[in-house]
């Protein structure tokens, strides 16, 4: 099993920044891809920027140039830098992780989430 810790969420003024992390521990054979997701309430949850194994990333449109993730290989983390938060950043932020098994396959895996709340 693998286990998502998140970290980082909270209230922010529109126009601000805030920082999630997540770390991922337990059997880790290999990640192949670690990202975030987003759960606005009444909308289904949509995918805010994702960054395989590659290191090619890939936002939403529409928190392209505002938001930034990175990852750390060695250390099984994710960050996402935002910035320029609007209130429709509004969310619950999920951790994902795409966890390759030792023999063949791929499994998925969700952090608890953490609320980001963007409000003046």
């Amino acid at each position: 099993q693998v286990q998502l810790v998140e970290s980082g969420g909270g209230l922010v003024q529109p126009g601000g920044s805030l920082r999630l992390s997540c770390a991922a521990s337990g059997r880790i054979f290999r990640i192949n891809a670690l990202g975030w997701y987003r759960q606005a309430p009444g909308k289904q949850r949509e995918l805010v920027a994702i960054i395989p194994s590659d290191g090619r990333t890939n936002y939403a449109d529409s928190v392209k140039g505002r938001f930034t993730i990175s990852r750390d290989n060695a250390k099984n983390t994710v960050s996402l830098e935002m910035g320029s938060l609007k209130p429709e950043d509004t969310a619950v932020y999920y951790c994902y992780a795409a966890v390759s098994r030792l023999t063949y396959g791929t499994d998925d895996y969700w952090g608890q989430g953490t609320q980001v709340t963007v409000s003046s």
